[in-house]
């Protein structure tokens, strides 16, 4: 399994950026890139967090893939059971791998995705908390209705959702490397977004 550096650099730009960031603007994009914010400073936060995959990449590339992962606990949210349950659904996917060709590329995709995945949908389920919170303190709904309302949302990846998927994840990076005005922001939007898509969802109960 062979690729070069830059290969793999690549492959981090695009793992982070897809549906996530526009490089070098600025702007954080939902679903497409219709739907965007534009918050200073967020390039910064994330080329930072694009390092910490960068620098270990010679890790990476020796199969320790524990070791490669522990760095991570800088990352808010991020403990060593995570970083322990990622390892071990990594261990399986490669188990269920063995005897196939497949290139340190798909590898380092198969890696990064867990990872990202796992904060992304950590802060994400944080928000929807608060949509549900938000929601009972309001109107008196069942949580099965409430559920049933959020999950044709989730099924259409509607605008709100999408970009509440994307602030509450660079509100966590932002934490993380303790850029404190962007997290600020990050906070102010998801509040602006979490409103709207409780009045969406109680205009339907």
């Amino acid at each position: 399994m062979k690729a070069d550096m830059d290969s793999l650099y690549e492959a981090t730009d695009n793992l982070i950026n897809q549906q996530f960031y526009s490089g070098g603007q600025d702007i954080i994009i939902g679903r497409t890139a219709e739907v965007h914010l534009k918050i200073s400073n967020s390039g910064q936060i994330i080329k930072k967090f694009k390092n910490m995959f960068n620098d270990n990449l010679n890790i990476f590339l020796k199969g320790n893939y524990k070791e490669f992962l522990t760095p991570f606990r800088k990352i808010k949210g991020v403990t060593d059971d995570l970083i322990k349950e990622i390892n071990d659904e990594l261990n399986k996917k490669l188990q269920y791998l063995q005897g196939t060709d497949f290139d340190t590329i798909v590898l380092y995709t198969i890696v990064l995705s867990a990872l990202i995945t796992r904060i992304r949908d950590l802060h994400f389920n944080s928000t929807i908390d608060e949509i549900r919170r938000r929601i009972k303190n309001k109107v008196k709904v069942s949580d099965s209705k409430i559920q049933d309302e959020l999950d044709n949302l989730f099924m259409r990846n509607h605008d709100y959702i999408s970009i509440l998927y994307n602030i509450s994840y660079l509100d966590a990076l932002a934490e993380s490397f303790n850029y404190k005005k962007v997290a600020h922001i990050c906070k102010i939007q998801k509040g602006k977004y979490i409103n709207r898509t409780v009045n969406l969802l109680i205009s339907k109960f």
